[in-house]
């Protein structure tokens, strides 16, 4: 038994909204064997329509061989799967297996965990988690257009059902993937925090500190902002100097960890689906007065008496609000 590819079904229109809408099932099939790719035993094989999912060595106390992540032996091994990357598609594979020990001590994770990993690549990375005792279910094929169509919900009970966890135990998610799907990636993932406990990306610098710490009244200040503190507390781990990739990006790149809140954490809104539509308006007209961007949803009157009790001016624009401000401006405008 073998670690597992994923292959999504025919492509579908790509829904951008905030939260993400649940993705078709896809089907997963065999790696074939090599030395980065390591077999997983530990867990029960279990089925669902026609798949198998499967963890970590039978004998923890066994580890896999450690390899040398350097240039050659990352090129060796993706000559041997016939692999090429490509920078298009933000492709850059990590040469450095103590970024990789880094990478998996910023989620904490232990013997027993059950972790998701996005992109297997070479395998160093799989190595790493396999070592210290993790269920690993590790996800190929990670173009925009496989992962955003992926059912990880389904995938994940299934591995969560095979093994015996207190109620309140979650998988992680660790993950070196292709800059250009970080933002997908981050959307699909956060709002799953009944699922996951911790997901810890290796992220372009750039956007990693837009994730993280934005400026209001800034630019950078996005809805993508308010959907990652809503499901989340994100925090900036350590950077990657761009040195430690092969092909080697124009930029550096950074871990950052996002701790998930529970549904029970997550800030009051009557519906989180109005909630973001809200948002998304908001930030449509940047720049814009929200008492113009929002009147689709009421007068510009009803708007200017909501952003006075939330103690902002009439003529606020988006990037004045944080969360919380959004949220109570929500409530109070939101139809039921």
């Amino acid at each position: 038994m073998h670690p597992l590819v994923l292959h999504s079904l025919p492509p579908a229109p790509i829904d951008s909204s905030f939260p993400p809408t649940p993705k078709p099932y896809s089907t997963l099939s065999p790696l074939p064997h090599n030395s980065f790719a390591t077999t997983i035993r530990e867990l029960k094989t279990a089925k669902l329509h026609g798949f198998a999912a499967s963890a970590s060595p039978s004998n923890p106390k066994t580890k896999t061989q450690k390899q040398d992540d350097d240039y050659h032996t990352t090129l060796k091994a993706l000559n041997s799967k016939g692999r090429f990357p490509r920078r298009s598609l933000g492709q850059h594979y990590m040469l450095n297996g103590s970024i990789n020990e880094q990478l998996v001590g910023a989620a904490d994770v232990k013997e027993g965990d059950v972790v998701l990993e996005i992109g297997p690549g070479t395998g160093s990375l799989t190595n790493v988690l396999v070592n210290v005792g993790a269920a690993v279910l590790a996800i190929e094929k990670v173009l925009q257009e496989d992962f955003t169509r992926c059912h990880i919900r389904s995938h994940m009970s299934l591995i969560m059902e095979g093994r015996s966890f207190v109620e309140s135990q979650r998988a992680k998610v660790v993950a070196n993937i292709p800059f250009n799907i970080s933002t997908d990636v981050v959307k699909q993932l956060l709002p799953m925090g009944d699922m996951f406990s911790e997901v810890v990306l290796l992220l372009q610098e750039e956007a990693a500190l837009r994730l993280v710490d934005p400026s209001l009244r800034s630019s950078e200040y996005r809805p993508i902002n308010i959907f990652v503190n809503f499901y989340s507390d994100p925090e900036y781990k350590f950077k990657v100097p761009r040195t430690n990739f092969f092909p080697q990006p124009k930029v550096d790149a950074a871990v950052v960890a996002f701790r998930l809140k529970q549904a029970l954490d997550y800030p009051r809104v009557s519906s989180t689906k109005s909630f973001f539509s809200m948002v998304n308006s908001a930030f449509n007209g940047k720049r814009k007065m929200l008492r113009k961007t929002l009147q689709h949803i009421c007068p510009p009157t009803e708007i200017e008496a909501a952003l006075s009790e939330v103690g902002f001016q009439t003529t606020s624009r988006p990037e004045e609000l944080a969360l919380e401000d959004f949220v109570k401006l929500h409530n109070l405008i939101s139809k039921p």
